[in-house]
């Protein structure tokens, strides 16, 4: 005998979940009406979606930047998706604001003991990205950065397409709205680091042997070639680190600089920048 299930019932599930009505109204049927084993249901299915799509681009999405009331914790939250029309719904937005605040309340260590987290007192965060999976019907994956300072200022750049952290060494309110230029600024120049001192050693070793060959080819002298790719490579400094690049909002400052004209001590002590793609 098949179960008759409600359209009322339909509807509650699909409340609960947000999946499909037809997908709601199978689960209930293959559950016989018991609301707990059609959620966990879909949420099978959503683990052999998963599974399924993993080969998928998931390079669209909404990324989350938010700090805490006291402004010295922030969390950056990317929830991916496959398409741009995903990426705009306002569940999928929300569904991405509700993660973030569940980091930003338990401020977990790393991704991994972020997905560990109870999303509700039924399942985790990760076992509702694998549900979410099943009820939207693309691959999803979640990304984590967060950030501790005296201040935290936050920044979402371009409609939830990328999402900005910027600790200052300096708790006064007054210099919120400067941490947020500096989040601006990291969002529109894209710095590979802090300072010079945080560039991977890798990217340094290539950028002087990148010099050395660009003054080989231009004929200088093989015993100038060191001093000249030296000099190339404080040169890239200053583009690719945040506090030695020109401000954009008066490049006659450095971003350095630009903080110190509020307060000779301020200075920024490290940034997340989280974008799509």
């Amino acid at each position: 005998m098949i179960m008759k299930i409600s359209a009322s019932d339909v509807k509650k599930l699909r409340d609960m979940t947000g999946a499909g009505m037809m997908d709601c109204k199978k689960a209930l049927m293959e559950s016989d009406g018991d609301f707990e084993k059609a959620i966990e249901y879909l949420r099978k299915k959503g683990q052999k979606l998963a599974t399924k799509r993993a080969d998928r681009d998931a390079t669209e999405g909404c990324v989350i930047a938010v700090v805490n009331d006291a402004h010295n914790k922030g969390v950056i939250v990317k929830l991916s998706c496959e398409t741009d029309f995903v990426s705009k719904n306002d569940d999928f937005v929300n569904l991405t604001k509700q993660f973030a605040d569940i980091a930003l309340k338990n401020f977990p260590a790393d991704l991994e003991a972020f997905l560990a987290l109870p999303f509700d007192d039924k399942i985790s965060v990760g076992e509702k990205v694998i549900e979410q999976i099943g009820v939207i019907g693309e691959k999803l994956e979640l990304a984590y950065e967060n950030l501790e300072a005296a201040q935290v200022a936050p920044y979402i750049h371009m409609g939830n397409k990328a999402g900005v952290l910027v600790g200052l060494n300096k708790d006064n309110a007054d210099f919120f709205d400067a941490g947020r230029d500096v989040a601006m600024q990291v969002a529109a120049m894209k710095p590979l680091a802090l300072n010079k001192d945080g560039v991977d050693a890798s990217i340094v070793e290539k950028e002087i042997e990148i010099g050395k060959e660009q003054a080989r080819q231009e004929g200088k002298p093989e015993a100038m070639l060191e001093k000249i790719a030296l000099g190339k490579l404080n040169k890239f400094f200053r583009e690719n680190t945040l506090v030695d690049q020109k401000f954009v909002k008066d490049n006659k400052l450095t971003v350095a600089q630009y903080l110190q004209s509020f307060d000779k001590d301020l200075a920024a002590t490290g940034f997340k920048h989280v974008t799509l793609g």
